[in-house]
């Protein structure tokens, strides 16, 4: 009989969302007298581009593409693409309930699983630690272009998010603890 940890060469957690980024200026913290605003340039465009990102709490690895649109298309494509991001690897994949994902055109891959968290509960999706790591790094700055935006966000990706850096960043006890329990079965 075969196992269903023999249908794959290796099996992996990934914490999937999607995150907004755009021209509009983002507001931060910053030391100033009390009352006081900190002051910077600020725009209000309204141009954004959207960040897909599954990242694995187990093995650091993480996937991220970038798109103009976050509906049910862009996430299909973002399956597409990562299905072929390590394709022997079966990714059990955590993410919220956005319509888009459970759209029922949506042609969920053979090596990719989804599950679901509870509704309403953005605190147990370690990915949005991810992206606030991401957005504090654009605080208090403005973009001429959404192009200007992708070099500097692409720049912060790959100085930022190390395999450790997202180890620690995402292993949440709850998926670590399940995850070598079921290996180790």
């Amino acid at each position: 009989m075969v196992s269903v940890k023999d249908l794959f060469e290796t099996w992996n957690v990934y914490c999937q969302d999607e995150s907004r980024f755009g021209l509009f200026t983002r507001n931060g913290r910053a030391l100033t007298a009390k009352g006081i605003k900190p002051i910077c340039h600020f725009q209000q465009k309204f141009l954004n581009t959207y960040l897909f990102g599954a990242f694995s709490p187990i093995t650091g690895s993480s996937f991220i593409l970038d798109l103009p649109t976050c509906d049910t298309d862009s996430f299909q494509l973002f399956l597409d693409e990562f299905t072929d991001f390590n394709p022997t690897e079966c990714k059990v994949v955590l993410l919220d309930n956005g319509s888009f994902h459970k759209a029922i055109r949506l042609k969920i891959p053979k090596n990719i699983c989804l599950i679901f968290l509870p509704p309403y509960s953005p605190e147990l999706n370690p990915a949005e630690k991810i992206w606030a790591i991401l957005k504090k790094s654009i605080e208090l700055k403005s973009f001429k272009t959404i192009e200007d935006l992708q070099t500097v966000l692409y720049k912060e990706i790959k100085n930022k998010l190390t395999r450790e850096r997202i180890k620690q960043t995402t292993g949440f006890d709850y998926l670590l603890s399940t995850y070598w329990t079921i290996m180790n079965a």
